[in-house]
């Protein structure tokens, strides 16, 4: 619960909106429920006391001890035995008359009695009470105490209360029905709500994707003006990463430039030296070379490592391809040697720098080409959201124990084949600062086999099937 409510924008908003939505609900059918019983319960008692009222007014004396009601109350419930409402007249003990319960009392109560509690009020003062129902349950009482000639009479009306207790749950229940389907609509509501308030991060999600994949170089799209300051923002970052790439960039070039001039006079200059049979002359050469080795890789590494989480960084692979292979068959003309490869999509991509992907399929097919008797071959597909380049050659292949030496710098396998030991320790490196794999394996030409994954740019339908 805890991590979905941090980890959810979604979540947090609509979690926030229904609690609210539900306590005011419930605060509302509280209050609501309670002002209707309280005005019902006070059109109760106020019923009663418009009988109790008319009772009074329709009492007469006809006799010095026996009063009477002119004409019946106007109610037919008093008619109706244990109809629920009721009305009695009770003597009340004075030095001239004795108590009398009872004295008179609607149809209504048949043969039961009204039991008031003890109490004396003033002439005219209407007093409430709760007594227990003759059937059961609770009566709502009103009594009022009034003087007729000699005589003191208590003159009583009652009700069940469930006459106004019924109605009362009905429209609590009609209440919290009604509630229940208003906070199923504000609920519903809500839920749009941030669905569609959200809506443009999920625009904006997108183009983040596109950007990642390399389809565009910053984000695009219409976005809320509460929202553009962001994306603008995100795009002045994008635009001054890429400016900041692109003088790393410059600046390893002319350092390169730089360093490999004088290692060239010095090694020129040690190799003239060296035919005089100098042990200093062959000493630099040695340092010269070593020390140039060192220059390529690092630079090399350090231009990958610049540019390797570069956003928006996108190249076709099929052009890279093709453009070597016209390199390396001008290269190893004189050998004759034969290129194997199928053609693949023009719209699959991987997602990186160029001069990065030149850099891994060169030195690899530049291997392939030293070491192969007459074929080499690449084969490319998908494979599980990555570029598979397979390069293969006939050549004489590399001892399992050996494989994975020759990923370290300056390792050869055979000193009679020209080389500097550094294309795949070079190559292992930029594959692995762009989270890539290198392996070697046996070719199915007889030769060895590179088997390389590499990040794919965005999906292709065709070799995704592959």
């Amino acid at each position: 619960m805890r991590s979905a409510l941090h980890g959810s924008l979604r979540f947090r908003l609509l979690l926030g909106t229904l609690l609210w939505i539900a306590a005011t609900i419930a605060l509302s059918g509280w209050g609501l429920a309670a002002l209707f019983s309280e005005h019902i319960r006070e059109q109760f008692y106020s019923e009663l006391t418009t009988h109790l009222d008319q009772l009074t007014a329709q009492l007469a004396v006809d006799a010095p001890t026996k009063p009477q009601l002119t004409m019946p109350l106007s109610d037919p419930r008093f008619k109706r035995p244990l109809s629920g409402l009721y009305w009695q007249i009770d003597k009340i003990a004075t030095a001239q008359n004795e108590a009398e319960v009872a004295l008179l009392r609607s149809r209504s109560l048949w043969d039961q009695l009204l039991e008031v509690p003890s109490d004396t009020p003033a002439d005219g003062e209407l007093h409430y009470h709760r007594v227990t129902a003759p059937q059961g349950g609770v009566l709502g009482m009103v009594e009022r105490q009034v003087r007729l000639d000699d005589l003191s009479l208590r003159l009583i009306v009652a009700a069940d209360e469930a006459l106004w207790l019924e109605p009362l749950g009905h429209f609590r229940g009609q209440l919290w029905l009604a509630l229940a389907l208003l906070g199923m609509g504000l609920a519903v509501a809500a839920l749009v709500q941030v669905v569609v308030g959200l809506a443009p991060l999920r625009t904006l999600q997108a183009s983040l994707a596109q950007v990642r994949i390399g389809a565009t170089p910053q984000l695009e799209g219409r976005f809320p003006s509460e929202i553009m300051p962001l994306v603008e923002e995100f795009n002045h970052v994008l635009r001054q990463n890429s400016e900041v790439v692109s003088r790393a960039r410059t600046h390893a070039g002319n350092l390169a430039h730089a360093l490999k001039t004088p290692l060239t006079v010095l090694a020129n200059a040690a190799h003239s030296a060296a035919n005089a049979e100098s042990e200093l002359a062959a000493l630099v050469a040695t340092q010269v070379e070593l020390a140039r080795r060192q220059v390529d890789y690092h630079l090399t590494r350090a231009q990958a490592a610049a540019t390797r989480r570069l956003p928006g960084a996108r190249t076709l692979v099929q052009p890279v391809i093709a453009g070597l292979l016209r390199t390396m068959q001008r290269l190893y003309a004189a050998r004759e040697l034969t290129f194997l490869f199928s053609e693949i999509p023009a719209t699959l991509a991987f997602r990186g720098e160029e001069q990065d992907l030149q850099e891994i399929l060169g030195n690899l097919l530049d291997n392939g080409c030293k070491w192969a008797q007459h074929t080499v071959a690449i084969e490319v597909s998908v494979v599980q959201q990555q570029i598979c380049l397979k390069i293969g050659d006939d050549g004489p292949g590399v001892d399992s124990a050996q494989r994975q030496a020759v990923f370290r710098r300056g390792v050869r396998v055979d000193e009679q084949i020209p080389g500097s030991g550094l294309g795949l320790a070079i190559v292992d490196d930029l594959v692995t600062l762009y989270g890539g794999t290198l392996q070697l394996s046996d070719s199915p030409l007889g030769g060895l086999e590179v088997t390389l994954l590499l990040p794919l740019a965005d999906s292709d339908a065709t070799l995704a099937g592959r």
